[in-house]
């Protein structure tokens, strides 16, 4: 199950919620385990980064593997930073969302970017996966 939590009013679009929850079903495929996405802000992305990761600053999307096998954990997306993004790369925010909430469900799922090998397998997952909700790739 992929629940959703709204804690930033900004976030509330039509149409947004669904999107969201397809872009994390197909980045699960055939996994089973539940999911929670936090829509929030940015201050809150700020802090969380800061706690976990001991960086300063916000982010766009933030992933917490449970390391369970029924909860596989919590995705976190800023809004404003999310908002500023789109704008800067001239895309819809619902679409760029959806990219974060595919993004931090691989990341829950084991993926990562932290080598140039691992980024071309995420990004190439991550485009395929998108183009299937119509979304053109985020990377091109």
């Amino acid at each position: 199950m992929i629940k959703l939590v709204v804690e930033d009013e900004k976030w509330k679009q039509r149409g947004l919620s669904a999107r969201l929850m397809r872009a994390a079903e197909l980045g699960l495929g055939r996994r089973k385990g539940d999911v929670t996405i936090l829509l929030t802000t940015s201050r809150k992305l700020r802090a969380l980064n800061h706690r976990f990761r001991g960086k300063d600053k916000a982010t766009n999307v933030l992933s917490f593997p449970a390391g369970e096998k029924a909860y596989l954990g919590d995705i976190a997306i800023a809004y404003g930073v999310a908002a500023t993004e789109a704008r800067r790369e001239k895309k819809p925010l619902i679409d760029h969302a959806a990219h974060l909430a595919l993004h931090g469900t691989l990341h829950l799922l084991g993926y990562d970017h932290e080598t140039d090998h691992e980024a071309e397998l995420m990004e190439a997952l991550e485009t395929k996966l998108l183009a299937r909700m119509g979304i053109a790739d985020p990377y091109g």
